[in-house]
């Protein structure tokens, strides 16, 4: 018989087996860095990343008494020990103690927090809904905690739905990208927050493409919800840093700022690298995928796929018009593509699989697909203004530019975009 009783201590959840939940500073060793923001130190040596979760001596305190809402989804998960009791050899108990991750709702729960309610965004609070899929509110299964959508037509919290709620806690994978929409997200969140004077808990995360910054800056015309604000494609942020430019920048309705608390990484610097515990959406499946979407995802706004049906999303792309080629792939409905784009069709393209990592914002994979389609008329739709937050990519594609002259046009607005960042990094 073995009986299990779950323990917390100054750190509630040691982190005994770094595997178990996927951190990896891939043997880069951090060096020691005494200076502080926010007094905070950042950086100790030969101590592991820790998410702002894992840093609940950080929170725990503004918790007490305080009913909760949590905003979160499958990425919001800590590494717990837990102790149980087993019997040896000899048929005797003993102690004994393993490594697992939990949710952030169950860590709470088990800590005899109030959580009153779950918000979800995109894909839903297990985050194995389609993109763009319509996420219905419900109550999750295991907790019984209702659960209110943030995706559809209820972006934003309503002041109902935040009834009953002293203090808000964000806890969301980012992955560094202007359309990934949990900063959208995070965005109608601060600003309910603000409107309905509720504080806001961020807990930070590693950005898993770091410091990269790079594309064009969103232009206000083009602004929706794959594309809020004047920021590139690639903003070299953590969702905690993101947070901190939204309240300065003013970008919130009416100018109100939020309540804002970020409970930062510690050991942590943006130029680590850092493998995601678990998969962010049902399309980015792993670390190659997740480096390679800023660039790729320009495809969803053409008539070529990314690989959504397949096992390879965001690692391949093709389209029946494309020249044939030694690859090619069909997509099949499966998990988070029910009817993916060109379903039981065979598409021609490229694999990426084994493209080294890149560090900047690739346009050439765009560019020789339209280069080599069979009506270029039909390559670009109404999206690809929105994922490129300006009318002047496509046009320059079209009129033939090269990947080295479009990337010129960007500099004066990466510059400008890099001194504004400048004042809201904490890493």
């Amino acid at each position: 018989m073995v009986s299990y009783s779950f323990f917390k201590n100054t750190f509630l959840f040691s982190i005994l087996l770094l595997a178990a939940c996927g951190n990896s500073a891939k043997s880069q060793k951090p060096e020691v860095n005494s200076q502080k923001k926010d007094n905070i130190v950042l950086i100790k040596e030969n101590e592991p990343i820790k998410t702002g979760a894992e840093n609940y001596e950080a929170y725990g305190s503004l918790l007490e008494g305080k009913k909760i809402g949590v905003v979160t989804n499958q990425t919001g998960i800590i590494p717990f020990t837990f102790r149980y009791t087993s019997t040896n050899e000899e048929g005797e108990d003993e102690p004994a103690y393993a490594t697992d991750t939990i949710s952030i709702v169950d860590f709470f729960l088990k800590g005899n927090e109030n959580v009153a309610k779950i918000f979800a965004p995109e894909h839903g609070f297990r985050g194995t809904a389609d993109a763009g899929e319509l996420i219905k509110d419900g109550k999750d299964t295991k907790t019984g905690l209702p659960i209110i959508s943030l995706y559809g037509n209820n972006k934003k919290p309503k002041p109902e739905q935040l009834e009953g709620i002293d203090i808000m806690v964000f806890d969301l994978q980012d992955v560094g990208a202007r359309f990934y929409t949990y900063i959208s997200s995070l965005h109608y969140v601060m600003e309910a927050c603000a409107e309905n004077n509720i504080p806001l808990i961020v807990l930070d995360r590693p950005n898993p493409n770091g410091g990269i910054v790079d594309g064009p800056i969103l232009e206000k015309e083009h602004e929706s919800f794959v594309g809020m604000h004047p920021i590139p494609v690639l903003h070299g942020m953590t969702i905690g840093e993101y947070a901190r430019m939204i309240n300065g920048e003013e970008w919130l309705k009416n100018n109100v700022r939020c309540q804002l608390t970020v409970i930062p990484c510690t050991n942590y610097k943006r130029d680590m690298d850092y493998d995601l515990p678990v998969k962010p959406s049902p399309n980015l499946p792993n670390s190659q995928s997740i480096n390679l979407y800023p660039s790729l995802c320009f495809f969803e706004g053409t008539n070529v796929s990314v690989g959504r049906g397949t096992n390879k999303q965001f690692q391949i792309y093709g389209s029946p018009y494309l020249p044939r080629t030694d690859f090619s792939f069909m997509p099949m409905p499966n998990e988070g593509a029910k009817d993916p784009t060109y379903n039981g069709k065979t598409c021609y393209g490229e694999n990426l699989t084994k493209v080294e990592r890149i560090n900047r914002l690739e346009l050439k994979w765009l560019i020789n697909a339209y280069n080599n389609t069979q009506d270029k008329s039909k390559f670009f739709n109404n999206f690809f203004t929105k994922l490129a937050g300006t009318k002047q990519l496509q046009l320059q594609i079209e009129s033939g530019k090269t990947e080295q002259e479009i990337r010129k046009s960007w500099e004066t607005g990466l510059d400008q975009f890099k001194q504004v960042r400048e004042k809201y990094l904490i890493y």
